[in-house]
């Protein structure tokens, strides 16, 4: 084993850097974080200066006992983890269980940084080596502790005033409301019609449009015209005014410059790959990974191709920019090299997360010379990226915008400008995107023919155009990312797991690529804002991001910050429990009266989702309820609408003797003939479905069941089935895997036996992720008069190591009595969990 043990997250960095350090080191993965907090109530302790309770990640045991193996036979142990408060939590958290362990006896350990992925850059942070900064781990500490302590103390909130498994999140929860409430304005929105009237020109060597500036000797607005009989009006004058020409009474020509935009920072990406590779901001960040972590392109091998992608600065190191503007001069000439670099200032009161901008690790990686060894998704992110980070230190562009104005008549007037491009500087390179398209847009790149004062020009016609005006668009990702961004709600590394969140919980869907909250979504969101208001707000929110800032810069103590948060926020929750009625909760909305009972409908979340309901719980007779249709919703639906549900069942008629209907259930619309159900496709309207339709679908699915069985064996529960991803084995309580090149039909009762004592498992699937096992250690406030706790009590993962040695003594039944009991207990741990779904908790990008 090398004397030097050097510890990344990822096993694709892992194999990089271990090509470049060479032999007298070892390089190994933690693969992501090694622990967290235990996932259950009590895990931070407010009252014990909000101890943090830790657990080794299950899944990554193996790997923790891998570093902690090599970090034995070493002498010096280095920290490699990504240079962000995440990757320097990981890294205090190796240290703890490697101190915890003994393992840092007589050893060295130091922490080495680097943001790009190359010789040069790891051997350089090799040479510059520093301790664990202290200020980062308790920023994320803090972010952890917060994001846990909303999650365990709101969620179960939301589980008895609105709907059970419900979450709230600390960062989730504001983003959920700027999209409810974009929501609710664009369906308070009430289109206003007006008209605009254009010229069309035909000017000998080039026709073209105009727009109507001047009418009856007044400025045009966007409302001057607001009706067909006006508009029409307006054009006939004009046209009779005009009689056939317009005169030129105007001509100017102003030049300007456009500067290129910075480098891209984690937010500028995910909204420009989201505009123009249509990527989602987790698929851009995990591409974004893989560059950075090293692709193999070809004769250099493995290598980064970019610089770290979690960062809000958009400074350039001074060789990245002398390597930038080499590359400039030689593909595009010296005139596109400014005099000196173009220097840009970082938003963000808190650039550190990694001190640079996203750019590729070396410019002289031109798109066109990696293409061929990048998959397709890789290939254009960097060329993205690439194509940024060069046009960032090119000269402006220079653009000529001329506006010529047209009279018709004394009284209107006409204008029309066309902007050319002087000299296209960084344009040549890159040009950045937008979300709406402006009148500005349609006036670049279109070139008038040549006009000069006094010259008469032809007029074809004039043309009135009828127009709504549009309420405000649903966000997409790219314009959800900046919209937070510039209310600093969250951080880069924090996005893309807040869009996973809303769209896992099913908050939110997405409408053609546009967010569009679910009624659940919206009760969430009404509730904590009528009765949490102060943690949904946005400034608050953004305040806490700056307090967060400031610990992670060392300028503030994160227990009093904690401190300030939790004793308001819990005084609240425990108000808010008892004093909340189910009915003030933003999820039930009173339509009306049922004409035949006179009993009060009602559109409600229910326990499996949004319906409507007929009378209430007090009353003697029970409720009734029917589900929403697609696309209906709780907050919009209608009386007459929500009467109309509960024709449901429907009796379509008979068929081979037996009545056939039609109806909605906990998993959707359905049709039923005796005990068979059928499920209806997508395209069927169970209000408007056949009997015929019915019938068909009905036939269908006992024709999948009679096909079902492919072999049964006499005096043996196990059957060779048809499954729904191919055939399988199974006794009812068990199912088996059987091989692929085994042909169903010809197995025996012997080889069926066999596999399922191989492969058998469970039917009835897992309820979620395991919970971890061992809890490895504490981190304690330090407070003014006491000594900061450096080690741990004795953990429970070794109490479960010594355990685990003196079971492996046990005889083969003991060992199998007490798996029994094991896997009866777990079973009893998993119904609990899921009679009590736990809080997720967001703001995690892990």
């Amino acid at each position: 084993m090398a004397k030097n043990l050097l510890i990344v997250e990822s096993p694709a960095k892992a194999k990089t850097i271990n090509k470049y350090l060479g032999k007298d080191f070892t390089v190994l993965a933690s693969y992501g974080h090694v622990r967290d907090l235990v996932p259950k109530e009590g895990a931070v302790d407010p009252d014990n200066h909000f101890a943090m309770r830790y657990a080794l990640i299950e899944r990554n045991e193996k790997h923790v006992d891998a570093i902690a193996k090599a970090a034995k036979s070493a002498e010096h142990l280095y920290l490699a983890t990504d240079p962000d408060r995440e990757g320097e939590a990981i890294s205090w958290h190796i240290a703890e269980i490697l101190r915890e362990r003994g393992l840092l006896e007589n050893r060295t350990l130091e922490r080495v940084v680097f943001t790009e992925i190359t010789p040069r850059a790891i051997k350089e942070a090799m040479t510059r080596p520093r301790a664990i900064a202290e200020p980062l781990v308790d920023a994320q500490q803090a972010r952890r502790a917060l994001d846990y302590l909303v999650g365990f103390n709101l969620s179960p909130v939301l589980w008895r005033k609105v709907q059970r498994g419900l979450s709230a999140g600390r960062v989730q929860s504001p983003a959920l409301r700027m999209i409810v409430e974009r929501e609710e304005e664009i369906e308070a929105f009430i289109a206003r019609e007006y008209w605009t009237i254009e010229a069309e020109v035909a000017h000998p060597s080039q026709a073209f449009n105009s727009r109507l500036i001047k009418l009856d000797g007044k400025k045009v607005e966007q409302f001057t015209l607001t009706n067909e009989t006006d508009a029409h009006s307006a054009r006939d004058r004009i046209s009779k005014a005009a009689d056939g020409v317009l005169q030129v009474t105007d001509v100017t020509s102003k030049e300007r410059k456009r500067r290129p935009s910075p480098p891209f920072i984690t937010s500028t990406l995910q909204q420009e790959a989201a505009r123009k590779l249509g990527f989602t901001t987790r698929r851009t960040m995990q591409v974004a990974q893989k560059l950075y972590e090293g692709l193999d392109i070809g004769a250099e091998g493995s290598v980064g191709l970019i610089t770290y992608m979690r960062t809000d600065s958009v400074n350039l190191s001074q060789d990245a920019i002398v390597e930038i503007r080499d590359v400039i001069a030689r593909d595009f000439g010296t005139r596109a090299v400014p005099d000196k670099p173009n220097a840009y200032t970082t938003k963000s009161k808190n650039a550190q997360e990694a001190h640079e901008a996203i750019r590729p690790s070396s410019a002289l990686r031109t798109p066109a010379s990696v293409a061929k060894y990048l998959p397709d998704d890789e290939r254009r992110l960097y060329e993205l990226i690439w194509k940024r980070a060069i046009a960032s230190q090119m000269v402006p562009a220079t653009l000529n915008t001329v506006s010529v104005d047209l009279a018709a008549g004394s009284e209107h007037s006409f204008r029309v400008s066309g902007t050319t491009v002087v000299d296209p500087g960084f344009l040549a390179v890159y040009e950045e995107g937008k979300d709406t398209k402006t009148a500005e847009d349609d006036e670049e790149g279109r070139k008038l023919p040549a006009m000069k004062t006094g010259d008469r020009l032809p007029l074809n016609r004039v043309i009135a155009d009828q127009h709504f005006t549009e309420p405000p668009p649903r966000f997409s990702e790219a314009s959800l990312v900046k919209t937070l961004e510039e209310y600093g709600i969250g951080r880069p590394s924090t996005y893309a797991s807040i869009i996973a969140t809303l769209l896992a919980r099913k908050y939110v869907d997405l409408d053609n690529r546009r967010f569009k909250p679910t009624d659940v979504g919206r009760a969430v969101a009404k509730f904590l804002s009528a009765h949490f208001t102060q943690y949904v707000d946005y400034d608050f929110t953004a305040k806490l991001e700056d307090e967060l800032d400031a610990v992670s810069r060392g300028e503030e103590a994160w227990v009093p910050l904690m401190e300030r948060f939790w004793s308001p926020f819990k005084k609240l929750v425990e108000d808010k429990k008892d004093n909340i009625d189910r009915t003030d909760a933003g999820s039930v909305r009173v339509l009306g009266l049922d004409p035949k009972s006179g009993r009060q409908v009602s559109a409600r979340i229910g326990k499996f989702g949004p319906l409507v309901q007929i009378g209430t719980s007090e009353e003697e007779e029970k409720p009734q309820f029917a589900s929403l249709r697609p696309g209906q919703s709780i907050y919009s639906i209608s009386l007459e609408d929500s009467l109309e549900l509960f024709k449901l069942p429907r009796d379509l008629g008979e068929d081979k003797g037996e009545k056939v209907s039609v109806g909605i259930g906990r998993f959707g619309a359905f049709a039923k003939r005796g005990a068979t159900y059928a499920s209806l496709a997508k395209e069927d309207d169970p209000y408007a479905i056949t009997l015929e339709r019915a019938v068909e679908l009905i036939e269908q699915k006992e024709e999948i069941a009679r096909n079902r069985i492919i072999k049964s064996f006499e005096g043996s529960d196990i059957q060779v089935l048809n499954g729904r991803y191919g055939p399988y084995i199974s006794d009812g309580k068990l199912n088996g895997r059987i091989p692929k090149d085994r042909e169903p039909a010809s197995l025996t009762l012997a080889e069926v036996t066999q596999m399922m004592a191989d492969t058998g498992k469970p039917m009835r699937k897992g309820f979620g992720k395991k919970v971890a096992k061992k809890v490895v250690s504490k981190k304690v406030a330090k407070t003014a008069g006491e000594a900061p706790a450096k080690k741990a009590t004795k953990s429970a993962g070794a109490a479960t190591k010594k355990t685990a040695k003196k079971a492996t003594k046990k005889t083969a039944t003991k060992k199998s009595a007490a798996k029994k009991a094991t896997k009866t207990v777990a079973r009893k741990v998993v119904a609990k969990a899921a009679a009590r779904p736990a809080p997720e908790l967001d703001d995690t990008p892990f």
